[in-house]
């Protein structure tokens, strides 16, 4: 288990998120799309679009059950270990008021958690997420995963997440399958107890 620590993330992250987003996605696309296609969303230029996207998502969010989360090693720590983005469901079959979804969680890849217990920066994050749909009032979060993703899919499932029947496609050049997973969520602990751990 690595110790570390998340907070709510701040408009100057946004660069950090974007670096996170595109090792992230380096790791987990680079036998799934061709490499064409990888170049092209982690270059420069996309990192400075994702980081402008990011910081918008941070200063103005949609609404206030939009947030994202940061992990970093040490509390006043400004290097981004990992991030994930959380609010309302999007999807047509689900119910924004009471249906949260996970729209992005990102790890460097040499930080992702290994094994059965998700314990690692990944598994913090998740927490965090699951603590603020329970606090914003949602039952059921929902997210995405690209199905050819062994590592996150197994992750999730040792967090309590399972598929609900749900595939799709991501166009990234080519037709990447995805999966819908789901869990239920347990109702807002008092104020008075941890939200998450810290380690």
């Amino acid at each position: 288990m690595t110790g570390g620590f998340v907070r709510a993330a701040r408009a100057s992250d946004a660069a950090g998120l974007a670096r996170v987003q595109a090792a992230s996605w380096s790791a987990t696309l680079a036998e799934l799309v061709p490499d064409e296609v990888l170049a092209e969303l982690t270059s420069p230029a996309a990192l400075d679009q994702f980081a402008e996207r990011w910081r918008e998502a941070i200063v103005s969010p949609p609404t206030s059950k939009h947030r994202v989360h940061v992990a970093v090693a040490e509390p006043g720590s400004a290097e981004v270990a990992g991030f994930a983005a959380a609010g309302p469901a999007t999807d047509e079959d689900l119910w924004a008021g009471t249906d949260g979804e996970l729209y992005e969680l990102h790890v460097l890849p040499e930080l992702v958690s290994v094994g059965e217990e998700p314990a690692g920066h990944d598994g913090r994050l998740l927490h965090a997420v699951a603590d603020a749909f329970a606090e914003d009032g949602f039952h059921t979060a929902y997210t995405w995963a690209l199905s050819g993703d062994e590592t996150r899919i197994a992750f999730l499932s040792s967090a309590g997440w399972a598929p609900d029947g749900s595939t799709s496609n991501l166009d990234m050049g080519v037709k990447v399958p995805v999966v819908r997973l789901h869990t239920r969520l347990s109702p807002a602990a008092p104020s008075s107890q941890p939200s998450h751990p810290s380690a």
